[in-house]
């Protein structure tokens, strides 16, 4: 049967509901509220099969900004790949991602996913291989500071998040640039508690206790901050470790963990590779 095949739903009422209801049954992820919010943007693109005027298989093409050795690269990450259930094992997901490719393949630097261990055999057969990250741990200090967190159902506090989001991570070695939609899916939603804001350091810094451990997602700030400081004053007084969501610039101080878990990364070899050779990882909050 041929299904006819869309390159964005967002402005179709119709299908942009079906391919929301899609992914709540597939992931019971909602993209409702995200959507509401107006932060939804032409960066996140569905490719959609679509029947009776509803989505029944898609994969979405993620359009990412950024920023590695000092210059913008543009990187495409292929994501919500699902089908209804009644539609599987008609190779409308394969269909889907080679649309992706060759609508992209030319126009980005790189393109690259995340997989889970029900589907590191499917992805290879496009192209793609798998690579380790590593994330970074530090030791910290923790020292009183006068971070805040901000409300990010408040206009004004989102409004601080924003100004501090444009001036990027200046210690991440792989950095977001320009794509405040995809930070608000997470930082709008379930991440919403954990923002917060320092006057003194002049930085927003995306974090969270876990137990001894400080999870410090991403920090926004000029490049004169510190970031040792910002990390101790987040801490919690047990706090003895700090696990970062990013690859710092500098790392004298910690050690690289390689990244265990049910999140395997996948990088197409026909472009460019910049985990070949490095400890990396992808910024957290650039997943999409």
């Amino acid at each position: 049967m041929k299904y006819k095949l869309v390159k964005q739903v967002m402005d179709n009422d119709a299908l942009r509901n079906s391919f929301i209801d899609l992914a709540i049954k597939t992931f019971d992820l909602s993209f409702k509220d995200w959507y509401k919010k107006g932060y939804w943007t032409g960066s996140y693109i569905p490719y959609a099969f679509v029947d009776n005027n509803r989505v029944i298989a898609n994969a979405s093409a993620n359009v990412i900004d950024l920023k590695w050795q000092g210059k913008i690269v543009h990187y495409i990450q292929i994501g919500t790949v699902m089908t209804d259930t009644d539609h599987r094992d008609k190779g409308l997901a394969t269909r889907l991602i080679n649309h992706i490719l060759d609508d992209w393949k030319d126009k980005a630097d790189a393109i690259f996913l995340f997989a889970n261990s029900t589907t590191v055999d499917f992805y290879p057969r496009f192209g793609f291989e798998q690579y380790d990250e590593y994330q970074y741990t530090l030791p910290v200090t923790p020292t009183p500071g006068d971070f805040r967190r901000l409300d990010m159902d408040k206009e004004s506090d989102v409004a601080i998040l924003k100004h501090y989001y444009q001036k990027s991570n200046p210690f991440s070695q792989l950095s977001a640039h320009d794509n405040f939609g995809l930070l608000m899916f997470y930082c709008s939603a379930f991440m919403k508690h954990f923002v917060y804001y320092s006057e003194k350091n002049g930085a927003v810094a995306i974090a969270m206790q876990n137990d001894r451990a400080l999870i410090c997602f991403d920090i926004f700030c000029d490049a004169s901050g510190s970031m040792s400081a910002i990390v101790n004053e987040l801490a919690d007084q047990q706090t003895q470790l700090a696990i970062l969501g990013f690859t710092p610039i500098e790392g004298r101080i910690g050690e690289y963990e390689k990244i265990e878990g049910d999140d395997f990364l996948f990088i197409y070899t026909a472009k460019e590779n910049i985990f070949k050779g490095n400890k990396l990882m992808f910024p957290t909050l650039s997943h999409a």
